[in-house]
C-alpha cells in the first residue's frame, strides 16, 4: 500500500521534522530556510499541514506540486497554503533561501482576521499561480517577516499577539495589492486566457453541450483552462469587472437572444437547450440580466 502524506497537526511537529529548535510560540513560527538541518526529501513526497503557511522562496531549483499543477520557484515568489492542503515537492537541489511563516488558525481565531482570512482568495490559488515579487516588493515582504521575527524573539507580553497579528494582516494586504499589480503587468497573458474562456463558452453553447451536460460550472471552466476557480475569477474581475459566473451568464444570455430572435422554439425548449432543468430558472436569469422576459424580448423582433 502506498504510504499517505505526512500530517503535521502542530508547528512543533514540523519543527522537529525539519531539525529546528522548538518554536518560540506554539501557534506561530517564522522559519529561515537556511536554518533547516534535516533532509526533507521524505516529507517532500507529500505532507498536510493543519495550519497556514506563507512562503517566500528564492533561488530554488525544483518544483512544488499541488494536485496536478506545478509551480516553478526558480525566480522566487510568495505562495500561500491554507490548512489541509496536500503539498508535494520535487527539488533538484535544496539550495534555496527565504522564509516561511507558519501560524495556526487558533492564533487568529479571536481576532477579526480569524473570520476575514477566507476573503484573501490567494489561499485558494494553485501553486503555479504564486505571487512574483519586484525588488521593491521583496523588500517590503522581507521587512514584514523581519518584524515578526523580532517580535517573536522578545518576551511575550499582553501586546505580543496584537502586534504580530497586525503584521500578518499587513503581509496579507500587501499581497492583495501585489497580486492586483501582477494581474495588470501580466495583462497580455491574462488577455489570452480571456480569449480562451470566450471560445470555450462559445463552443460549449454552439455545440449543444449544455443540452447534454447542463450549464457549465465555474469549476468546469477552471479545469478546462488549467487555473484555480478563485484565481480565474479574481483575474477576470481585474480585467473586465466581472467574475467567471457572470461571464458564463453573459454568454448564456447572448446565445439565448440569438435563439429567441432566429427560431420558433418555445421558451421551454430554449431553456432545455441551454442546460436548464426548469424553464422558470431560465426566465429568472434572463429577466435579471436584461430587465425583460424572454417572451418580451422575442416580441420586440415581431
Amino acid at each position: 500500500m502506498k504510504p499517505g502524506p505526512h500530517i503535521f497537526n502542530s508547528i512543533s511537529d514540523l519543527h522537529r521534522e525539519l531539525g529546528l529548535p522548538k518554536p518560540l510560540h506554539p501557534l506561530i513560527s517564522l522559519v529561515d530556510y537556511k536554518d533547516v538541518k534535516n533532509d526533507t526529501t521524505e516529507i517532500g513526497k507529500g505532507m498536510i499541514l493543519n495550519f497556514y503557511k506563507v512562503s517566500y522562496k528564492r533561488n530554488f531549483k525544483g518544483k512544488i506540486k499541488y494536485g496536478q499543477g506545478y509551480y516553478d520557484f526558480d525566480e522566487g515568489g510568495l505562495s500561500f497554503i491554507s490548512p489541509n492542503q496536500v503539498i508535494t515537492a520535487t527539488a533538484e537541489e535544496a539550495d534555496f533561501g527565504g522564509y516561511t511563516l507558519l501560524f495556526h488558525p487558533d492564533f487568529i481565531r479571536n481576532y477579526p482576521l480569524g473570520n476575514n482570512i477566507k476573503n484573501f482568495g490567494y489561499f485558494s490559488y494553485s501553486a503555479d499561480e504564486a505571487l512574483y515579487l519586484s525588488e521593491k516588493e521583496k523588500e517590503i515582504i522581507i521587512g514584514i517577516f523581519k518584524n515578526i521575527e523580532h517580535e517573536l524573539s522578545l518576551s511575550i507580553d499582553n501586546f505580543s499577539q496584537d502586534i504580530i497579528i497586525s503584521q500578518i494582516e499587513q503581509l496579507l494586504n500587501y499581497s492583495n495589492r501585489f497580486y492586483n499589480r501582477q494581474f495588470i503587468t501580466r495583462k497580455a497573458i491574462h488577455s489570452d486566457l480571456l480569449v480562451e474562456l470566450e471560445k470555450l463558452l462559445t463552443d460549449y453553447f454552439d455545440n449543444n453541450e449544455a443540452l447534454m451536460k447542463g450549464l457549465p460550472s465555474v469549476q468546469f471552466i477552471s479545469d478546462k483552462l488549467n487555473v484555480s476557480t478563485r484565481y480565474l475569477s479574481d483575474m477576470l474581475r481585474s480585467l473586465t469587472g466581472q467574475n467567471t459566473q457572470q461571464h458564463i451568464h453573459n454568454k448564456l444570455i447572448e446565445k439565448a437572444k440569438d435563439i429567441l430572435s432566429t427560431t420558433n422554439l418555445t421558451i421551454a425548449e430554449i431553456a432545455y437547450q441551454l442546460g436548464f432543468e426548469h424553464p422558470q430558472s431560465f426566465n429568472r436569469i434572463f429577466k435579471r440580466k436584461t430587465n425583460i422576459s424572454p417572451i418580451e424580448f422575442r416580441k420586440s423582433f415581431n
